[in-house]
């Protein structure tokens, strides 16, 4: 595995867990209580953990647009909808950053639909990553001959 996967794959771990940490559930399913995880059930920190990560993801969408946009005429289908799943996620993160402001307020409504399509999106991108991996269509562009 080389080096540039590898930290993303950490990434994406670090994302999920202090992503999932947003929700009670390392406390509720006693998953905290176990020795060296009690840092899981401690909501301002993965808060802030999802916060760092997501800058970082940003970074590395932002690089990867770039070199996407240069190669546009070679991207897969795969690779289309991979890349409007990202967007969504990022729209969404950004959009509950953006509500979490002092001064902002989306409203109950509008908040649970951010949330529940962020939460939907980054499983569908899963989804989506793993049949692409598994059918052998796993590149986001087809390779020249």
């Amino acid at each position: 595995m080389r080096t540039r996967t590898l930290l993303f794959a950490l990434l994406m771990a670090a994302m999920a867990i202090s992503g999932f940490g947003q929700m009670p559930i390392f406390k509720r399913y006693y998953i905290a209580d176990i020795p060296g995880m009690a840092w899981t059930a401690d909501y301002y920190f993965t808060h802030m953990m999802h916060y760092a990560g997501g800058a970082i993801l940003l970074a590395l969408l932002g690089h990867a647009a770039v070199r996407l946009f240069a190669a546009a005429g070679r991207v897969t289908l795969s690779g289309w909808l991979r890349i409007g799943l990202w967007a969504l996620i990022a729209v969404t993160g950004l959009a509950r950053v953006t509500k979490n402001l002092p001064d902002m307020h989306l409203g109950p409504e509008l908040t649970m639909a951010v949330d529940v399509t962020h939460l939907a999106a980054v499983m569908l991108l899963g989804l989506t990553a793993l049949m692409a991996r598994l059918l052998g269509r796993g590149e986001y562009l087809r390779v020249e001959e």
